[in-house]
């Protein structure tokens, strides 16, 4: 590490504290099959991760950059983008956004050296797994979605789909499904993710065979490397139907299927994560494995603004971030989840529950 990133680092650690305590907190109401997925919480009353007063003082002393640098997911991009404008007027900040794919976002700072002041990924354990310890040790689990299937109105057999019978006409002969590169993206892991539980028996049934996903996946073409752009190929006619995030099709004027919860990866719960887990993708050189869809967001050690980052974590945290997440399709998780034990910046700390693990997902 060089010495300007030490200096960095020691002004991050200074500006943000230590995470202190938080509440144990528990969840009612839910059978042992359906219990939402948990972890462990630090001591306090509220249930929320909370910091000293000194630390938040410390950073409110600490000088802040009049700029915010954010490398984000595609998904990300509609939320970010409109949070931009807020933000901006808010803390008097210029925010400069970089849209890609997750993985390819990540790597930004992992292996091209670049720095940024938010990294945000549609898979948090992309955080997890390649940016902690080396180059940060905490993150924040915030939000999440679900994977649909979305077509115009004159692809082959739009006429008949529906959610009962979506895989009956993606294994047509004379139909074409994209999806995003999954060597970049984890929405090209998940869509072919979506499609291999298609065929895995959930509660002793299973959508359709191994031929019939044999035939799907025959009919998957990757003709783009993001989500955002696939949606343009859907348009063009280059695509018949896109695997995506429904956050996306959701905001677009096209239609699109729904598919079920023990195929679309939306649930955070233990039974489904369980099952999501039969799913394995090898992309990259890297084996992905079936997980519920979870955003994770961080503000990286080598931040040159940690300050104006872990602000821009606390709004998309918080009512502003959760009201835009909302309504651009997204499903925020409420509270937002922290890891356990991280420098975790007091402003972001007091919003969120601090655990070690989500459900069999550790953090």
């Amino acid at each position: 590490m060089s010495e300007r990133e030490q200096r960095s680092r020691r002004r991050f650690l200074r500006a943000t504290g230590a995470l202190g305590a938080a509440g144990l907190t528990g969840l009612a109401g839910c059978t042992a099959s359906e219990q939402p997925i948990e972890g462990t919480t630090t001591e306090g009353g509220d249930g929320t991760a909370t910091s000293g007063e000194a630390a938040e003082g410390e950073e409110a002393r600490t000088p802040s950059s009049d700029s915010l640098t954010a490398f984000h997911a595609g998904s990300l991009a509609p939320p970010f983008s409109a949070a931009e404008p807020q933000f901006e007027e808010q803390y008097g900040v210029t925010v400069n956004r970089e849209a890609k794919g997750s993985v390819a976002s990540t790597k930004k700072i992992t292996t091209q050296g670049r720095k940024a002041d938010v990294l945000g990924v549609s898979d948090f354990r992309l955080i997890r797994d390649m940016v902690v310890p080396d180059y940060g040790d905490w993150y924040a689990v915030f939000a999440t979605n679900a994977m649909s299937l979305q077509y115009r109105e004159d692809s082959p057999g739009a006429d008949e789909i529906g959610p009962d019978n979506w895989w009956e006409i993606l294994s047509r002969d004379d139909v074409k499904v994209g999806h995003s590169d999954p060597a970049i993206d984890p929405g090209g892991y998940r869509a072919v993710m979506a499609m291999q539980l298609g065929k895995e028996k959930f509660e002793g049934e299973r959508l359709y065979d191994e031929r019939t996903f044999q035939q799907i996946r025959d009919n998957m073409t990757i003709p783009t490397g993001t989500e955002t752009k696939l949606e343009g190929q859907l348009e063009s006619g280059k695509l018949d139907y896109a695997l995506y995030y429904r956050s996306i099709a959701s905001q677009s004027g096209l239609p699109y299927v729904d598919l079920q919860p023990h195929v679309d990866l939306s649930k955070l719960t233990t039974k489904y994560a369980e099952h999501y887990a039969k799913a394995k993708v090898e992309a990259g050189g890297t084996e992905y494995v079936g997980a519920p869809i979870a955003y994770g967001v961080t503000v990286p050690s080598v931040a040159e603004a940690p300050v104006r980052g872990a602000q821009w974590v606390e709004y998309m945290i918080t009512e502003p971030g959760r009201k835009i997440l909302q309504e651009k399709g997204l499903i925020p998780k409420q509270p937002a989840v922290v890891t356990k034990g991280g420098d975790v910046p007091p402003r972001v700390a007091k919003h969120a529950e601090a655990k070690t693990s989500i459900g069999p997902l550790e953090l």
